[in-house]
């Protein structure tokens, strides 16, 4: 049996015994196709911001990725993308919606950029379905209280999108990055629906604070509790219980196809925690599928 037919019995198994008709997960990539080989060339190169050698396990066409997310059960999935300059935010947006229309399990994923013109461009999204947002504070290198994107944010969270955003300070710090850029943007717009990327990682409990502060904060699970993740920046014991009272806030995320081992090993990290067959069923799919309003599985 090869390696991806394994992991696909395995997460079967993994749903059967919670019994969930599949997981939803709100981090996976797909992106243009020479964006996606520059961001694995980052990855290769042991870039500055990693410092760690980081094998991509899924590095496969566009159409054999989908086929493993559907093959591991996923039955909802993002296609996270985000630029790191001007001008590249529309393009990657147009590319997006054409990738959910064929992709119809892709929930249509949407970014944008400090930049003159991108409220209307994020309306437009918006007007044309676009159901989840990304921003990446750090490869941006952009605060999130740029003049420019405060009537984005009002956007957004007037149309209650969510946008997952990456603004903890792992693997590297930037400028803008870690709780207190986040912390000043939901004073303004505490209706806004954030979902910090990778828990915030390496400052857990910073966001976990703020999550409690305001209930349309929720965290993804994006590679926090794996091994791999452990030996970078481990989650701090003490903070568990946390978790388990914010139950219904914390989603799957996994980062697909850029993780550097296999997709099971992130459901298996959640399991260990020990923190109930409901919390996992919580986690990997019942909230994203209530907050996305997914419809009912079909029924054989």
């Amino acid at each position: 049996m090869s390696g991806n037919a394994e992991t696909a019995l395995a997460v079967r198994r993994f749903l059967d015994r919670l019994g969930l008709p599949g997981l939803v997960d709100v981090h996976t990539h797909f992106m243009p196709g020479r964006v996606m080989e520059k961001v694995w060339d980052y990855f290769d190169a042991v870039g500055p911001l990693t410092g760690t050698e980081w094998p991509i396990t899924y590095r496969h066409e566009e159409d054999e990725r989908v086929a493993l997310l559907r093959a591991f059960g996923v039955r909802a999935f993002t296609s996270m993308l985000y630029p790191h300059k001007p001008a590249m935010a529309a393009w990657l947006n147009s590319w997006a919606a054409d990738f959910a229309a064929r992709t119809p399990d892709c929930l249509h994923t949407a970014t944008f950029f400090p930049e003159v013109g991108a409220a209307r461009y994020v309306r437009r999204a918006v007007d044309g379905g676009a159901r989840v947002f990304k921003a990446h504070v750090q490869v941006g290198g952009y605060d999130p209280n740029d003049d420019r994107l405060e009537p984005v944010w009002g956007l957004l969270a007037e149309a209650a999108v969510p946008v997952v955003v990456h603004c903890g300070s792992g693997p590297a710090p930037g400028e803008h990055t870690g709780p207190a850029p986040i912390a000043r943007l939901l004073a303004r717009h505490p209706r806004l629906p954030l979902v910090v990327a990778h828990m915030g990682m390496p400052e857990y409990t910073d966001f976990l604070d703020l999550a409690e502060r305001y209930p349309e904060v929720r965290l993804d699970t994006t590679m926090v509790f794996t091994d791999f993740a452990e030996r970078l920046s481990g989650f701090p014991a003490g903070a568990l219980g946390r978790l388990a009272a914010l139950r219904d806030r914390i989603l799957l995320g996994t980062d697909f196809p850029n993780i550097p081992y296999p997709y099971e090993h992130q459901l298996r990290a959640l399991e260990r925690l020990g923190l109930g067959d409901d919390w996992l069923r919580a986690v990997c799919h019942d909230n994203a599928a209530r907050l996305f309003r997914l419809p009912p599985p079909a029924t054989v």
